[in-house]
């Protein structure tokens, strides 16, 4: 005779529990803690013995006579002494600070006018696809293409001086720029986009009084990080000078692997990150006063241009409230005239 088969409420029985319960595992320390957030003097700390310790690296592969070394200078390394050493000629009798700002004005240059141009470009872009699908060509063009293979082509354009410098910049990064802007202004929200219109805002209304003031963080934050991108750039566009004029920085680079001190080499090398770091912090303050609601600043400069664009406001509708009240009383006085809009 068949066993009978098990009712429906013996088979939603659930199992038996385990007479152990799991226990939640630890964390493995405050080392190995995922995603840990760090003090600040821990971060400096961890920044410092890794300096230290590419330093001991340093030392110990150039220790000793040179013959003896095992990075001889033949191969382009000096001990650090050496290298140091030789900042006096490098700041003296190579100009260093005058090319230093000359490198600096180029980029300055360079990147401002892609700002100037790309920025707006991105804005449209990420307002209107069509715009976008119009400038995709060359901003894939610009941001695939070899940095170095544009030499060439700005030489032929603009001959060899400062305007090939500060275009040669400017065709490097303002397709990232565009390309960066309109990521941006795509990220925010299309509620944003209903509500505006909900109350009555233009198309135009909608994106520079929503859109815009919302991506603005994200544009400035991009602008910061392609302009450290830049700073290499530059090194590129200097390597050919004309006449007398200061080289900059990549000149200098270039004749010393030339011509020597090879130390300059090094020492330019560790003067450019350290520049381009206090630049960065310096932009970073500025993205932190001018937007404290995203990156926790005083927002003192952000005060100060709520406070412009307030009084910029004020003026305009103050002229267009004097334009229309004298366009007025002479309507009245003159009935040839067309009545006030």
């Amino acid at each position: 005779m068949a066993n009978p088969e098990p009712s429906t409420a013996a088979a939603a029985e659930p199992l038996p529990r385990p007479l152990v319960e799991p226990k939640p595992r630890k964390p493995a320390g405050p080392w190995l803690t995922l995603r840990r957030e760090v003090p600040p003097w821990q971060a400096a700390l961890m920044g410092l013995l890794c300096s230290f310790a590419f330093l001991a690296l340093w030392w110990y592969v150039t220790r000793g006579i040179p013959e003896e070394r095992i990075i001889p200078p033949s191969k382009g390394l000096s001990s650090p002494a050496e290298t140091f050493g030789s900042f006096h000629s490098l700041w003296f009798d190579r100009a260093l600070t005058r090319n230093l700002l000359t490198t600096l004005r180029r980029l300055g240059l360079g990147f401002g006018l892609a700002a100037l141009v790309g920025v707006p470009l991105g804005v449209l872009c990420g307002c209107f696809p069509r715009v976008q699908a119009f400038f995709l060509p060359p901003i894939l063009f610009g941001r695939n293409i070899p940095v170095a293979a544009l030499i060439p082509l700005t030489f032929s354009l603009f001959s060899i001086g400062e305007l090939q410098k500060v275009m040669f910049i400017f065709i490097a990064c303002v397709a990232f720029i565009i390309w960066d802007t309109a990521r941006a202004l795509e990220e925010v929200g299309s509620e944003y986009i209903d509500t505006a219109y909900t109350l009555g805002a233009s198309t135009w209304q909608t994106i520079g009084k929503v859109l815009l003031p919302l991506a603005l963080p994200s544009v400035f934050n991009s602008l910061r990080l392609l302009f450290g991108l830049a700073f290499g750039y530059i090194m590129l566009a200097e390597v050919v000078k004309f006449g007398d004029e200061a080289g900059g920085l990549g000149d200098l680079i270039n004749i010393s692997q030339r011509r020597g001190p090879r130390e300059h080499v090094l020492l330019i090398l560790l003067i450019i990150p350290i520049v381009a770091l206090l630049i960065d912090r310096l932009l970073f303050l500025i993205q932190a006063e001018l937007f404290p609601y995203r990156y926790g600043g005083l927002g003192i400069l952000h005060g100060l241009v709520r406070a412009v664009l307030h009084a910029w406001e004020d003026l305009r509708l103050a002229v267009l409230k004097g334009l229309r009240g004298l366009i007025g009383r002479r309507s009245a006085t003159d009935p040839t005239l067309p009545d006030t809009p």
